[in-house]
């Protein structure tokens, strides 16, 4: 069975960011956790789709996506310095959460919520860069697909049910899709 439109779809890939040699591993889903998810659903990034279109059971893939069409160019401008007081609970700054490297789930003042990655800790500011943490790479996904179906009512319902999860098709992923055993990448509904 090909992959078309509304079939079940697992494969495992690697995705390597960077040019040439200087290429590194962010992403992998192995035949023990694959990648999941209903073709043709807005599940995954368009160009991910396009590249696995027609591709059948035991048949490998190797592309690369452009960041236009995958998550945009890295702006500058989304790098912002925000006020360490709005980190604050009860009053006290949750230096847990708001530290180098985390990514902070947010919310803009019209309710839209965003993830923004925590660059430094100043004394009274806190500089966060809402890219996506893909912004500006091109993406290199090499790999195989190990299942296509018909999917069942049962696979639909969880790949389309708005609780918990990422709504990627990745299994356990909880609320942090983020993580680089999750699959995030190829999904456009994580970030």
């Amino acid at each position: 069975m090909k992959i078309t439109a509304n079939k079940y779809v697992a494969v495992t890939y690697d995705l390597n960011v960077g040019e040439g040699e200087e290429r590194e591993l962010m992403e992998k889903a192995t035949a023990e956790v694959p990648l999941k998810f209903i073709f043709g659903t807005g599940m995954m990034l368009p160009a991910f789709e396009d590249a696995l279109k027609g591709l059948e059971v035991g048949d490998t893939f190797n592309f690369s996506i452009a960041p236009a069409d995958a998550y945009g160019e890295y702006v500058e401008e989304h790098v912002l310095d925000l006020p360490k007081n709005i980190f604050e609970v009860d009053g006290k700054f949750d230096s847990e959460m708001i530290k180098e490297g985390n990514t902070v789930p947010m919310m803009d003042s019209n309710g839209n919520r965003m993830n923004g990655s925590v660059l430094e800790v100043k004394e009274d500011i806190i500089v966060m860069d809402f890219n996506h943490p893909l912004a500006g790479e091109t993406l290199h996904f090499s790999g195989t697909v190990l299942d296509v179906h018909e999917p069942s009512e049962e696979e639909v319902a969880a790949m389309t049910a708005p609780a918990g999860g990422c709504n990627c098709g990745c299994d356990d992923c909880g609320s942090d899709c983020g993580d680089k055993d999750h699959n995030s990448c190829g999904c456009g509904g994580c970030h």
